[in-house]
């Protein structure tokens, strides 16, 4: 019971904000602190407030809230399962939620990319309590880099380097890699691209075949404070526990200055 009022308390904050500017387009105001699963260098400014739910397969629902606490600090805190959305019981997430918090190690110029280091506990898909991990792990410590250029709008492209500290009972946690790419198209929607090399994940059948993690998005920011996406998840068709084409995936976002 307490974890499904976990949930809800979450998702009822998410319903109460919805005056403020969205993350996509040329007209966004804050900075996306993932593009899909991967951490990016964005951080909530101070003041300000990220409510985010996100729909997965396997009736999966991730509720994450986000705070600017301090001038490049943010913390956040998320929580979910699979199979909520469905018949059946659904398989909570273990307790205690996701845990993220997040440091802006340096500011973006004209020629550095913005830098910041931080940590992510929450993974995302099914968890597996034999090995103790998400289907898709938690980023763990990461430290982030991010560039944004002119053209045509604004290009954003992203680079992490992350390692993996609560989920290595399958003794597979190496140091990892991601990178990807924000493409803003017009005024309100963005493309997102993503690349996973899963150097944690491919050490065994099980779960990564070691082919890595492509994902790609649709960001589009519908009202203001309110986005919404669209991404087509895993089209190298990586993961071994349930070998299928592409996954679909839903997500709203709520952002305000408080």
């Amino acid at each position: 019971m307490k974890k499904f009022a976990l949930l809800l308390f979450i998702s009822l904050l998410i319903i109460q904000i919805t005056n403020a500017q969205g993350t996509a387009g040329e007209n966004a105001k804050y900075e996306y602190r993932q593009l899909i699963d991967m951490p990016t260098s964005g951080i909530m400014e101070r003041g300000s407030v990220g409510l985010t739910t996100e729909l997965l397969p396997f009736g999966t629902v991730i509720a994450k809230v986000e705070a600017g606490i301090f001038d490049n600090i943010s913390i956040g805190l998320s929580y979910g399962g699979s199979n909520i959305i469905g018949s059946g019981e659904p398989d909570w997430y273990p307790f205690p939620p996701g845990v993220n918090f997040r440091f802006r190690v340096m500011n973006e110029s004209v020629l550095i990319p913005s830098l910041t280091v931080g940590f992510d506990t929450q993974g995302k898909g099914e968890y597996f309590k034999d090995e103790k991990r998400y289907g898709i792990k938690a980023p763990g410590i990461f430290a982030a880099a991010s560039k944004n250029f002119g053209l045509l709008g604004y290009l954003s492209l992203h680079g992490t380097v992350n390692y993996t500290v609560l989920e290595d009972n399958d003794g597979d946690n190496f140091i990892n890699l991601m990178v990807g790419a924000e493409k803003t198209l017009g005024n309100s929607f963005s493309f997102l691209i993503e690349y996973n090399f899963a150097f944690n994940d491919n050490s065994t059948n099980e779960f990564g075949e070691g082919k890595g993690y492509l994902n790609m998005g649709i960001r589009w920011s519908i009202a203001n404070g309110v986005t919404v996406g669209f991404d087509l998840r895993d089209l190298l068709a990586n993961k071994q526990w349930d070998a299928s084409s592409a996954d679909r995936a839903l997500m709203i976002e709520f952002t305000q200055k408080i």
